[in-house]
């Protein structure tokens, strides 16, 4: 891909899961990568495999490392990082602040260092992970679903505000991928996402087609493109669907 081939790019959570399938994807597009993961030795493993260095440390705080690693510009830059945050609206208020933090405000952070370079040369391109449960809900999981909404919003607004100076912004939006998140989704994960998962490479290719098609959504699972269709067009029956998968996980934890 001519806009992969010899760019600088940083994939925050790449220690696993998808984090490390985009890393090795762009690697093998030709790209000069960056793993990025609070764990060091995951980190590590993942950027020796693939020939790129590893940054670790929190992912709102390390853009100027990846800068100069990269010699002084980054042209993508993957907000991947992100926690699965299960519970209801009683969650305790630092697991709604950590949701928030993790899955919001890394995202507007990083953007806020990268955009003056990005703005003055006229490109930048921002992928943000985002979940289909930004575009529609999670059962069982009230600070992960409001958090991937606000991700949403975000990479939608960077999307309409910059596209005609230069910036090319993505939202992967999957269901169940075959991670450490689809299991620390419990139950809920698998009632609702662990049918239909998919393997992060999936959405390593769903992302990188978007990329060359310069499309703004990545529906690794394409049917989510319906499922959103539905709620924008008749909320009552989409959110009376949903009580009902609720009310049918509530039967199963029985």
């Amino acid at each position: 891909m001519s806009t992969v081939q010899g760019a600088g790019v940083v994939v925050t959570g790449a220690g696993g899961g998808i984090g490390a399938a985009l890393a090795r994807r762009f690697a093998a597009e030709g790209a000069r990568v960056v793993v990025n993961d609070l764990d060091p030795g995951r980190t590590k493993a993942v950027a020796e495999e693939i020939g790129a260095t590893a940054v670790t440390g929190d992912a709102s705080a390390i853009v100027e490392e990846a800068r100069d690693v990269l010699g002084g510009t980054v042209d993508v830059w993957c907000a991947n990082a992100g926690l699965a945050s299960p519970g209801d609206a009683f969650a305790d208020e630092a697991v709604w602040a950590a949701a928030w933090d993790v899955n919001v405000m890394a995202h507007v952070r990083a953007a806020r260092a990268l955009l003056p370079d990005w703005l003055e040369r006229g490109s930048g391109r921002f992928v943000s992970t985002v979940s289909a449960a930004g575009l529609l809900t999670m059962v069982g999981a009230a600070p992960y679903s409001v958090s991937k909404h606000g991700a949403y919003a975000f990479a939608e607004w960077l999307s309409l505000t910059y596209r005609h100076r230069g910036l090319h912004v993505h939202a992967i939006c999957p269901q169940g991928v075959r991670t450490d998140m689809l299991t620390a989704a419990g139950s809920a994960g698998e009632l609702v996402l662990a049918p239909t998962a998919i393997e992060p490479e999936d959405v390593a290719d769903a992302l990188l087609d978007a990329m060359e098609a310069d499309r703004f959504l990545v529906l690794p699972h394409p049917e989510v493109a319906e499922y959103y269709r539905a709620r924008a067009t008749d909320p009552e029956r989409w959110l009376g669907n949903m009580n009902h998968l609720q009310r049918k996980w509530e039967g199963a934890r029985a």
